[in-house]
């Protein structure tokens, strides 16, 4: 071996490097996740690497950070309703979810975009997110009675 055994400052690199990256996360206990329609469904369906991506993104929304595969969805007046933008083999995914709650994250949509309109949405993904928007007020406030 490769003298790993006798030197335990090797041992732990990642245990360091993670301790270093994740240090910075607030401590709090992270928000749920609230999965609206088939949006969790959606997500498995994407390949494993894309998942993973997402799962990152979502955790980091939930610790209330934002990770640098975000950005604000156009059409929902300011940073509210966010998009994870992931690829994989040249394929594009999107997952949205909304952050408008104290108390969770609301994944409303998790799609593989085939748009033919160039970087936009299509009209009916962002009537579907619309709906479970609202799906999701309802439910938030419901949860808070």
């Amino acid at each position: 071996m490769l003298g790993l055994a006798n030197d335990p400052g090797a041992v732990f690199p990642v245990v360091s490097l993670y301790k270093k990256t994740y240090s910075r996360l607030p401590m709090d206990a992270p928000k749920p996740v609230r999965w609206v329609g088939s949006s969790k469904r959606d997500l498995k369906s994407f390949p494993r690497p894309v998942q993973r991506d997402v799962g990152q993104a979502l955790y980091m929304a939930q610790r209330g950070l934002e990770d640098p595969a975000v950005k604000a969805l156009k059409g929902f007046g300011g940073r509210g309703v966010l998009e994870i933008v992931a690829s994989h083999d040249g394929d594009a995914y999107r997952a949205v979810y909304t952050v408008r709650f104290a108390g969770a994250v609301y994944v409303l949509h998790a799609f593989q975009k085939k748009s033919k309109s160039g970087i936009a949405t299509p009209r009916p993904d962002m009537e579907l997110i619309m709906t479970r928007l609202a799906a999701a007020e309802r439910d938030y406030r419901e949860r808070e009675d």
